[in-house]
């Protein structure tokens, strides 16, 4: 194996943590950069005293200037509450930080892959979701930073293979779980344990029919991999686990893995809340090999053990949403 030097931006984050040590302990250089507004540096303290290791705090809204071999741009809150906090931020990521990004990438001839997201199909009218399908997304919603900047993205990336033959790769995430996830970062997942383990109230949103497909950490990472190293495959290309599950479902899961007393309480769906979210990823078994081997109940009882492991109180909230 060819050792790479290696940035991933957004590399101290809940995936972005777990690919940079993925890296080093294969003996990949690599270089993690991170303005830390949702992520958290102990997620990658433990990499610091690796001689392969580098650690940078910057904003990927402004230029960089590195040399490197391959680029994971992961960088961008992922949570409504996050990305809502400051739209005209979120979208300046997704759009000004992925031409830095490119700009690089174009410079050093480095391979690229862009972190996208199910969210690029808004909420959907085909079901389950295939890369072929254009999306049902509101371009004037309060989700529209996140949605259309990742869509923006997207294009960009498209446009600088066109017209520069930069060496991408498009991977479109759904749900993902598991250790290292912030406890506030308001997603479903960890909103639950964390109630869960502190004897609050589940809080669901509509009437929990709503479905999603969660697909634990190191087969996403897995992914991640794979198709960085996939020759003749730019996608966009879908990274999920296709069994669905209504966050009722998911709710009543975690109050018997926790042993909780918790009770469930709803609360309205949030404006253009995806009602049903599932991914087609006939791609991904095709062309690399690649499918979930982390069944939920699995996944979630290694994440509950991590969240029983931490102080909540060492975890500062990333905005006032929490």
């Amino acid at each position: 194996m060819k050792l790479k030097r290696i940035l991933v931006t957004g590399g101290a984050g809940f995936l972005g943590s777990h690919l940079c040590e993925r890296m080093v302990d294969a003996g990949h250089d690599v270089i993690c950069l991170d303005n830390f507004f949702t992520s958290q540096k102990n997620n990658v303290a433990h990499l610091l005293n690796r001689p392969n290791f580098e650690l940078i705090r910057h904003d990927i809204t402004t230029p960089v200037w590195l040399e490197v071999d391959q680029i994971y741009n992961l960088a961008c809150p992922a949570a409504p509450g996050h990305y809502q906090f400051n739209p005209i931020k979120t979208i300046k990521t997704s759009v000004m930080g992925v031409i830095n990004v490119l700009g690089m990438a174009k410079r050093c001839r480095a391979r690229v892959l862009q972190a996208s997201t199910s969210e690029v199909y808004g909420d959907p009218e085909v079901h389950p979701q295939s890369e072929s399908y254009r999306g049902n997304v509101n371009p004037i919603g309060p989700r529209a930073c996140y949605d259309e900047g990742k869509r923006a993205a997207e294009t960009l990336f498209m446009d600088y293979y066109r017209m520069n033959r930069v060496d991408i790769r498009i991977v479109r995430i759904f749900n993902t779980y598991g250790p290292r996830m912030h406890p506030f970062d308001g997603r479903v997942v960890s909103n639950f344990i964390r109630q869960a383990l502190l004897g609050e109230d589940l809080t669901v949103f509509g009437d929990g029919q709503q479905t999603r497909s969660f697909c634990y950490r190191d087969d996403l990472v897995e992914g991640l991999i794979r198709m960085m190293d996939a020759t003749d495959l730019i996608g966009p290309l879908n990274l999920g686990n296709p069994d669905e599950f209504t966050i009722e479902q998911l709710a009543e899961l975690i109050i018997e893995l926790t042993g909780s007393r918790s009770q469930v309480v709803t609360q309205p769906l949030p404006v253009d809340d995806p009602v049903r979210r599932r991914p087609d990823i006939s791609l991904a078994r095709k062309h690399l090999d690649w499918q979930p081997r982390v069944a939920l109940r699995d996944g979630l009882e290694k994440t509950i053990k991590w969240f029983r492991s931490i102080d909540f109180e060492n975890y500062r909230p990333p905005t006032p949403n929490f």
